[in-house]
């Protein structure tokens, strides 16, 4: 140890103080390996007492400055791509920002309906993509039974939400269709004073 420096038994270099981790055992108080040493023994160590025990082991990327490998889909992002965690040791969450959102959704319909990704998209192809009551807009939003819980079918949007607006109840729905239809025994105002009988 020399100059604020010391060599490092691991990687044959001298390297600055700082760069050692502490150790009250050494005469120096020091580590006699860096601490990229420290780390890189101790990763692969990690990796070879996973592998003794028939774990899959994931080989260590190299991941730029300013962005984080996502262990889920195995994509690296960059910072902007995760969600802040304060009790993380990076500052950020496990996972990135889609992988939460799809595990949110998935999670949703299990909760929710009690049904998986794959069900619901089983219905959506047996629908034959689109909602099944318009017959055109896509078919999105799972659609349910408010008082027995029971899943009807996938439904656009616009739909699911005129549903919703109409409680559900179907009385209110064909007096809507009625109306629409013009079958309702309600007069139309034609002119000031003047008004036509439906037929």
């Amino acid at each position: 140890m020399s100059n604020g420096s010391k060599w490092c038994r691991g990687c044959n270099r001298d390297i600055p103080l700082s760069g050692f981790a502490a150790d009250r055992n050494r005469g120096d108080g020091l580590q006699p390996r860096c601490r990229e040493c420290v780390a890189a023994y101790g990763a692969e160590h990690y990796r070879r007492r996973q592998a003794a025990r028939g774990k899959v082991v994931r080989e260590r990327l190299e991941v730029p400055a300013g962005w984080k490998l996502c262990r889920q889909c195995g994509e690296v992002k960059p910072h902007s791509e995760w969600h802040k965690n304060a009790s993380a040791s990076d500052g950020l969450s496990t996972r990135c920002k889609a992988c939460r959102a799809a595990q949110g959704r998935a999670g949703h319909l299990k909760r929710a309906y009690g049904m998986t990704e794959a069900q619901r998209d089983e219905m959506i192809a047996a629908q034959g993509g689109v909602c099944v009551i318009c017959k055109e807009g896509p078919a999105e939003h799972v659609d349910h039974d408010h008082q027995t819980g029971r899943v009807r079918g996938v439904l656009c949007f616009a739909c699911n939400s005129a549903l919703g607006k109409f409680k559900d109840r179907p009385d209110v729905m064909r007096r809507a269709a009625a109306y629409v239809e013009g079958n309702l025994w309600n007069p139309t105002l034609v002119a000031q004073g003047v008004c036509r009988q439906p037929s």
